[in-house]
């Protein structure tokens, strides 16, 4: 890889893709480089306590007075209780233990994944400073139990290069129930590859083995053995090892009711037990017997934690448990100089890439998850167009007659009507759709939340524009409308504003909604008064006084207007005969005066549409960056 590429990861895509006919150890290469002694971490976290907290009132409340055990217990349970442990680079920790043993609190209190609903004490260090999520998620990587992917994208347009991938490398990636992909084992694999393309100090997996056989999990661990022995400290959880794979970690970490019972290498945990009078016994799994014996079974629930509790004691007196808290409490930061980075003078930002990287990369990406769906992009310009010849086969041939001005007048509203609708709906999912896996990928440090939504809007833009311009020039000669040239693209440039002002709410919808189905579910009410007060169902004069701040929201009140005085300003004749005489406008102006238009607010409603664009937006990019924080 280049110097450049080195300094500045694109995340995605943006690299070249090594030759396919290279081997698993050039792969390896090409993916992660060896860490020099200096980047090195070495991670330790001592006596950490986790509670859970009912009302979130009380858990700020908690978090700001400070964490006193007596006056904390009557409110919530614990889960974790004084945890220390010690992770350091060129080794493999693996966590082991029984279902509720807290195996994934802890990997999510290390990784700062922890729900707002909980209260957390303790000390987490990086070669002896301290650290916050912010100041280790750049050099952080975690692979979570569930693979998240942009699923309609290949194998070689999601990675910078590969990691094993060779074979499925323009397979596409899959999403469950709706379009067929790679394996599961190769998924778990492409999780790895994602994680490492910036080649992270710090690497957590949670149970990376789950799901998969016996001769794909063996691959997987082989992986973190490999990406261990290139200086990287990696942590992970693990259900249900085999004694093989029990054989290839370095330590491992057994967990029990919240406590840790034993930290240390696979033949000192051995000498531990034996000393319990609890070995294991011969031609058995070390790691099935381990659980087994820290389980707490139904039925023998107090025999059970009695056991665990003396187990837990008795390392915690062993030399073994003293010398780890030592070490948890006491590393010294000269142990490794990259320890400076971690101090606040260095400030370092929690991404793993420039602003400038990362919009490149997640435009990319985006543009690509818009043109990978070919027939979805075609089905709505087919729509497009089936619509607007329907319309336009209706309303052919419009005169200027009193007939035709009332035709006229409503074929003008049904075009925003259909702009807003054809639009709305088609990007209420965006957001809520992809959420788990923005999710997932920002708090790896992967992209800010303004790039995710700028990419996303700039990645729709130009089918928001050509659906637009192909309905109004179907439409626009042939209905008979105004043949003014400069009115043609005025009334363009209005639709396409209209079109876009939708779709700004369209996304406001979206990311004030948890799923697609309530998005889908919320967009037709909250979009109804808007459609309203646009001026045609009803005269903005007749609007009560307690809807009128609704009808200043309204892009059909805008665009209808606009697109009105676009058609009818210059307009100094209208063909009546003598019986309707008395009811048939004259000519242009007389017709805006019955929906109380002005000629002179043409200008004024553009900037209005441009105005609730922004707004919109605005609001949508606010009520995301909110779920950012706040989702779990």
């Amino acid at each position: 890889m280049d110097q450049k590429a080195e300094t500045e990861p694109l995340l995605f895509s943006q690299h070249r893709l090594y030759s396919s006919d290279c081997s698993d150890r050039d792969v390896e290469k090409a993916t992660a480089k060896s860490l020099s002694y200096s980047e090195r971490i070495t991670f330790t976290w001592s006596e950490i306590n986790v509670f859970t907290i009912e009302n979130a009132r009380v858990a700020n409340r908690f978090c700001q007075r400070g964490l006193n055990e007596n006056y904390f217990t009557p409110q919530g349970k614990q889960i974790l209780k004084n945890v220390n442990g010690i992770a350091r680079p060129g080794e493999l920790l693996a966590i082991l233990g029984s279902s509720g043993a807290g195996k994934t609190t802890l990997m999510n209190v290390l990784t700062s994944q922890t729900s707002p609903r909980m209260v957390i004490s303790g000390l987490r260090c990086a070669n002896g400073v301290p650290v916050n999520s912010k100041t280790l998620t750049s050099k952080l990587a975690y692979v979570q139990q569930e693979d998240l992917f942009i699923g309609t994208l290949t194998v070689k347009e999601h990675l910078i290069f590969q990691l094993g991938l060779t074979k499925c490398e323009n397979t596409t990636i899959g999403i469950k129930g709706r379009l067929k992909g790679i394996s599961g084992g190769e998924m778990k694999r492409l999780s790895f590859a994602a994680e490492v393309l910036t080649n992270p100090s710090l690497m957590f997996c949670d149970e990376p083995t789950s799901g998969l056989d016996s001769f794909m999990a063996l691959n997987i661990v082989q992986v973190l053995k490999r990406l261990s022995r290139l200086g990287k400290t990696i942590v992970c959880t693990i259900h249900q090892p085999s004694s093989e794979l029990y054989a290839m970690f370095d330590k491992i970490l057994l967990v029990a009711e919240g406590r840790v019972a034993f930290l240390g290498t696979p033949q000192e945990a051995d000498i531990f037990f034996t000393s319990l009078d609890a070995p294991c016994p011969p031609n058995y799994n070390p790691a099935d017997y381990f659980v087994q014996l820290l389980a707490i079974i139904p039925g023998r629930e107090e025999s059970c934690r009695q056991a665990v509790n003396m187990i837990c004691d008795k390392f915690e007196r062993s030399d073994f448990g003293i010398k780890l808290a030592v070490d948890a409490a006491t590393l010294e930061k000269e142990e490794y100089k990259y320890g400076d980075y971690f101090n606040s003078r260095y400030k370092p930002t929690p991404y793993k890439a420039s602003w400038c990287a990362q919009f490149r990369a997640v435009l990319w990406r985006s543009w690509l998850s818009v043109i990978k769906e070919p027939l979805l992009i075609r089905v709505r310009l087919l729509q497009t167009f089936i619509m607007a010849s329907i319309i336009a086969l209706i309303y052919f041939g419009q005169s200027l007659t009193q007939e035709g001005v009332m035709n006229i007048n409503g074929v003008i509203f049904l075009f925003l009507t259909n702009m807003t609708f054809q639009n709305l709906f088609s990007v209420v999912h965006v957001f809520c759709g992809e959420l788990p896996v923005f999710l997932r990928e920002h708090r790896n440090g992967m992209y800010r939340t303004d790039i995710y939504f700028i990419s996303k809007m700039a990645a729709d833009l130009p089918l928001f524009i050509a659906i637009p311009i192909i309905t109004i020039s179907i439409c626009y000669y042939t209905i008979g409308l105004n043949p003014e040239m400069p009115k043609f693209f005025i009334a363009a440039g209005i639709m396409i504003l209209v079109t876009n002002t939708a779709t700004s709410f369209g996304y406001l919808v979206s990311c004030l909604s948890s799923s697609v189905d309530m998005a889908l579910s919320l967009a037709a009410p909250l979009m109804i008064p808007f459609f309203l007060f646009g001026g045609f169902l009803i005269n903005l004069n007749s609007i009560p006084i307690y809807f009128k701040w609704l009808s200043f929201l309204s892009w059909f009140r805008y665009g209808y207007e606009a697109f009105m005085v676009n058609q009818w300003s210059g307009v100094d004749y209208i063909n009546c005969t003598e019986l309707t005489n008395q009811t048939c406008p004259k000519n242009g102006t007389v017709i805006l005066q019955v929906y109380n238009f002005s000629e002179d607010r043409l200008f004024i409603d553009v900037i209005a549409l441009g105005l609730l664009i922004y707004f919109f937006r605005l609001l949508a990019f606010i009520a995301l960056l909110i779920k950012t924080y706040t989702v779990e």
